[in-house]
């Protein structure tokens, strides 16, 4: 799991390799014709079938993984050679679920095209290059679901910012979460689901959610199922970062005052977990997130994070991402030294 985070920080995606989350949206895709064409407009028909194929790909993505694992202990009993493509094999399996490299990527591109700041004493959007400011808008609509055709510079590092934190537990700490989760049974029981099953499970119920978990039209129903799993299994993984986000800052006395303080504001939001995750981050860093999106023709206004402080800029989202990758490190180690306690101790007693 440590090469993997480490290959996954390294190369993040290839966009030449075929990915694990490509292939399980193409079988959403065509599940999704099936179970249309099957239930037409029925509500609870539409019910029936976003639940059969959130068991089908989650169960078949979870199998998937457990059985290269399963794999990878038979190839470690035949030799050194098959041994270490096994676990080559399983250390890049292991880095496909985790999204820390890309989601950086993604956003530091954002940063990159966006034009710079004003000096307070320049003329109102003296600066503000209006090509580059196209570009930040279009690099930035690859990652956010809101419109970006109209957003300023301001508004543009908002979404980043947002992003940055809300796309951390998604896309890093709560596969990361499951895999940690799928070791301590793997170490109990080598025939058990271990790191790769559960990474992969979770990775297809965060999948079903982005393709499917949209309240209108015939998603509303089909895809209540998935996005509803997605919830739990993040649940857990998103408060943790939230009480543990302060270590990884240095801010380790106001672990439980700001979990409090994310946990208050993010209860506003209609998602269990959005708004606790960016509120954590909006605190730790000390700016304020949240305000008026617009999605289609629709105008939300969402919950203000961490109200009083600045609005977010590019120190902060910077911020952010180095947050993400401390973060992501500290869980390592803090994982890592219990499980050479239980080793030291299994085989003392052996």
């Amino acid at each position: 799991m440590l090469a993997a985070c480490g290959l996954d920080q390294l190369v993040g995606d290839p966009r030449w390799c075929l990915h694990p989350v490509v292939v399980m949206g193409w079988w959403i895709t065509a599940l999704r014709r099936l179970a249309e064409a099957w239930a037409g407009d029925d509500q609870g028909k539409l019910r029936l079938a976003g639940g059969l194929i959130t068991l089908l790909l989650v169960g078949g993505s979870g199998l998937a993984g457990w059985g290269l694992e399963q794999l990878v202990l038979v190839l470690a009993r035949q030799g050194p050679v098959l041994t270490a493509a096994g676990l080559l094999a399983l250390t890049i399996a292991l880095a496909s679920a985790l999204a820390g490299r890309s989601l950086e990527q993604a956003v530091q591109q954002v940063l990159r095209v966006l034009p710079p700041a004003e000096p307070p004493t320049s003329p109102p959007h003296a600066l503000q290059d209006p090509e580059s400011l196209i570009a930040a808008r279009q690099s930035l609509a690859w990652i956010v679901g809101r419109d970006t055709a109209d957003l300023e510079a301001g508004e543009i590092l908002r979404a980043a910012a947002e992003t940055a934190s809300e796309n951390a537990v998604d896309g890093l700490f709560a596969p990361l979460f499951w895999m940690l989760l799928g070791a301590g049974l793997w170490s109990l029981n080598p025939a058990l689901p271990g790191p790769l099953a559960l990474a992969w499970g979770f990775k297809a119920a965060s999948t079903l959610d982005s393709m499917l978990g949209y309240r209108q039209g015939r998603l509303r129903w089909l895809g209540t199922a998935g996005a509803r799993l997605d919830d739990l299994l993040v649940w857990l993984p998103c408060r943790l970062v939230a009480l543990s986000l302060p270590l990884a800052g240095g801010k380790g006395s106001d672990c439980l005052q700001l979990l409090t303080a994310a946990l208050r504001d993010g209860a506003a939001d209609p998602s269990p977990n959005a708004g606790v995750s960016q509120a954590a981050y909006a605190h730790t860093c000390r700016v304020q997130l949240g305000g008026c999106n617009r999605y289609g023709t629709q105008v939300r206004d969402k919950p203000l994070l961490a109200a009083g402080f600045p609005p977010a800029d590019r120190a902060a989202v910077q911020r952010m991402l180095e947050l993400n990758r401390r973060l992501e490190w500290l869980w390592l180690a803090a994982s890592a030294l219990p499980a050479a306690m239980l080793s030291f101790i299994t085989k003392t007693l052996s």
